[in-house]
This record gives C-alpha cells, sequence and structure tokens, in this order.
C-alpha cells in the first residue's frame, strides 16, 4: 500500500518553517488533523478540511481517511516521533502507509539556546504523567529537559527539588520555544517566583545539591531511612541481594506480594526508566507508606493492588517476576504466582520464621530452585566496647520457570 497519511512537524515558527516537502503536503491533502493552535498556523490557501482533535483524544478519525482514498496530514508539534503522535500512528499503521517530516523538536532548540550537548541531557516528559515521577531523573549534576505538562509544571518542578534537597539547582524555562513569543526565565528552584507560565513551555535543570547531598544512588540497597515504614522492611542489604536475583530487565512486570511499605517494587522500578512493579498489600496502613514512597523515590507510576493474596491476584497482567516477602504461608499464594508466572521468569521468596521456611523446602522438593541462607551482623556497642549483633537469619527461595 502507498502511503496515505503524512505527518508534519511545524514548529512555533510556523509554515515558513516548513521544508519545500512539507509545504506540498499540506497543499495537495484532502483533510489536516491537529491541534487547533497548529491548524491556524497554516495560510488560508490551504484548501483542505481542517479538522481538530476531538476530546478526549482519539486517532479514529484519522484512521477513517484511509478509506476515503484521498491523502491526509496530520500536524504534530516539532519531531512528531519525539512524545509525539507520530509514535501512536507508528503502532496503528504499516511502514509503507505513513511517512513523518520532522521540525526540530522543542529539546532541541532548547539545547541549542543553553549550549548544551543534547546526547548527555536526560530527555523527561511531564505530560500526563505525575510530577514525582520526575524524581527518578534526579541526581547531583544531572542535565535535564522537561516537557511540561501545563503552565503550573514549572513551579511544581521547583517545590519537588526543593523539598528533596535540590533547592540550587538551576531552573530555565522557556515558554513559545521557537516562535515570536518565545520568553525565558532562569531561576534557582528554592527561587522560583513564577506560579504560572505559558502553557507551552519546557523547563532545563541543572541539578544541584546542598553540600554533602546527593540524592538516592542508583545502585538497588537504598539506606532503610529513604522508607516509611512500620518494622516491616526488607533491610538494605538483603534487599539488594533479592534485586540481584530477581534481575529486573526494560519494559519487565514485577509482582511485590505482601509488599509491606513497597521497597522491593519501589527499586525494580528505579532499575530502569520502562520497568513496572505491582505491589500487593492488604494492610491499610501499609498502603498509605506504600504510596508515600513511591512518590517520594519517583516510581508514583507503581499500581497498588489493596487486597490479600492469591484472592487479590486475580485478573492482574502475568509478571515477569514475583517477589514474595509476606504471607507466604497463605494457601495458595506460592502456587497461584508459581502458575501465573511467564515462562522464563524468576521467582523469589524470602521467609524469616520456621514455618514459613518449612512451606519453601516443601515447595522446592515438588518444582526445584534453589535455597539460599543470608545472615547480616552489625556493629553496635555493648558498654565500653562494640560487637557483632545478629540479624534474623533470611532463607530465599529462587527459582526460574522453564
Amino acid at each position: 500500500m502507498s502511503s496515505w497519511l503524512t505527518v508534519v512537524g511545524i514548529g512555533e515558527d510556523g509554515w515558513h518553517a516548513l521544508s519545500r516537502a512539507a509545504r506540498r503536503a499540506l497543499l495537495e491533502a484532502g483533510a489536516i488533523h491537529g491541534g487547533e493552535r497548529h491548524l491556524a498556523l497554516l495560510p488560508a490557501r490551504i484548501a483542505a478540511r481542517r479538522v481538530p482533535w476531538p476530546s478526549p483524544f482519539s486517532l479514529d478519525a484519522v484512521l477513517a481517511e484511509r478509506r476515503r482514498g484521498a491523502p491526509v496530514c496530520v500536524l504534530a508539534s516539532g519531531d512528531p516521533m519525539f512524545f509525539g503522535v507520530g509514535a501512536t500512528l507508528a503502532r496503528e499503521l504499516s511502514a509503507d502507509e505513513m511517512r513523518v517530516i520532522p521540525a526540530p523538536s522543542s529539546l532541541s532548540l532548547a539545547a541549542a539556546r543553553l549550549h548544551w550537548a543534547l546526547q548527555d541531557a536526560q530527555c523527561v516528559s511531564l505530560v500526563g504523567r505525575p510530577a514525582a515521577s520526575l524524581l527518578a531523573h534526579v541526581f547531583r549534576g544531572e542535565r535535564l529537559l522537561v516537557l511540561s505538562a501545563d503552565g503550573a509544571t514549572p513551579a511544581a518542578i521547583a517545590s519537588l527539588l526543593t523539598a528533596h534537597g535540590f533547592g540550587p539547582s538551576r531552573m530555565t524555562v522557556f515558554e513559545h520555544l521557537g516562535g515570536a513569543n518565545e520568553r525565558r526565565i532562569d531561576e534557582r528552584a528554592d527561587d522560583w517566583r513564577e506560579p504560572f507560565v505559558a502553557p507551552l513551555n519546557l523547563v532545563a535543570i541543572e541539578c544541584r545539591t546542598h553540600a554533602g547531598h546527593a540524592g538516592p544512588p542508583l545502585t538497588p540497597g537504598l539506606p532503610d531511612d529513604a522508607y516509611r515504614h512500620d518494622g516491616q522492611l526488607t533491610k538494605r542489604d538483603v534487599r539488594a541481594i533479592t534485586l540481584a536475583r530477581l534481575a529486573p530487565q526494560p519494559g519487565e512486570l514485577l509482582w511485590d506480594v505482601g509488599a509491606g511499605c513497597g521497597s522491593v517494587g519501589i527499586e525494580w522500578m528505579r532499575a530502569h526508566v520502562r520497568c513496572r512493579a505491582i505491589a500487593i498489600e492488604a494492610n491499610e496502613g501499609r498502603q498509605r507508606l506504600i504510596e508515600h514512597n513511591r512518590d517520594a523515590l519517583g516510581v508514583p507510576a507503581l499500581k497498588l493492588v489493596k487486597g490479600e493474596a492469591p484472592a487479590s491476584l486475580d485478573g492482574l497482567p502475568a509478571p515477569d517476576a514475583v517477589f514474595i516477602g509476606g504471607g507466604v504461608t497463605a494457601p495458595g499464594v506460592l502456587d497461584t504466582c508459581w502458575a501465573r508466572l511467564r515462562q522464563g521468569g524468576r521467582l523469589v521468596v524470602n521467609a524469616v520464621t520456621l514455618q514459613s521456611e518449612a512451606v519453601l523446602v516443601d515447595w522446592r522438593a515438588r518444582h526445584g530452585g534453589e535455597l539460599a541462607r543470608i545472615g547480616v551482623a552489625y556493629a553496635e556497642p555493648l558498654g565500653s566496647f562494640d560487637t557483632w549483633r545478629q540479624a534474623l537469619p533470611i532463607t530465599l527461595l529462587c527459582a526460574s520457570k522453564p
């Protein structure tokens, strides 16, 4: 099938900045779909039907044009394949049905204004995402280019950075990049004074901290005091070993069963921006802790299922890995998790009590896997001397599903 759809990237500088190929596609189109702001940038001599995006957003009207036989255009901001509608359309159409003519993205324009090497900056979108998701990318010395959701986003970012020790960070907000109304605002996060800016804006951040503060590390095994908890917490050293056994890969889904304060699921998601996790927890107090911890540590997309396993597992997408940190003695939990685990998936269970350890030994006899014992001791005062205080030993069951 020949290409019937052309996706044209257009910037704030409008029609006059478009390439000859982009102009020709728009002049020859029978219909042009796009946002009202983009459609208004076209000159009057464009004869095509102009179809604004519906609310709520849908591609149905564009895809229906395929049956009409006339060429169709979609107008998009900047580079349509970078957090744009071009990427969405590419999932619906074959490669020979669509061509894309990009314009410079807002990130390219911002990098040019700042003299930043674009490949060294981390690009983050907050469009349709909680501002707290930015925290997963905030590290001392990092440069971030952030696509804002609206005019209140920069103030929310400034407040978030300040609350988490990154108040000295340098923020630059660009309004209407590339257009006649382009404006630039430069302030420290802890001195931000603009509650609202233009809805179309991009935020550039040079992450800086107060002396002695660096933010959470990249490696698994965050300090225990990074979490709010009620005592039911997989401790730091055990957590690091557990995550190593779970072995997260980009895009994989973890079930964190009996999640406690959610530490394992949270660190699974921090391992890569595309990792996903579902925390299953029945205790209401711990549910509140999970909700706090996931936002504070930059993974608000962690899904919380409120209920007891195994009943609460019904209807959940099949996981690539399962961690069971509590409730392993409940009838059916271990077998249900194993049955639902994808082929090649990993199961890791932590047990502390004799009863839960006996469940693991019995299960391993039937299904195989590896048992490991973790013993950790910490130096603590004993009178005027120091001695080793042994933490409760942890038995790990680790199994891969053939």
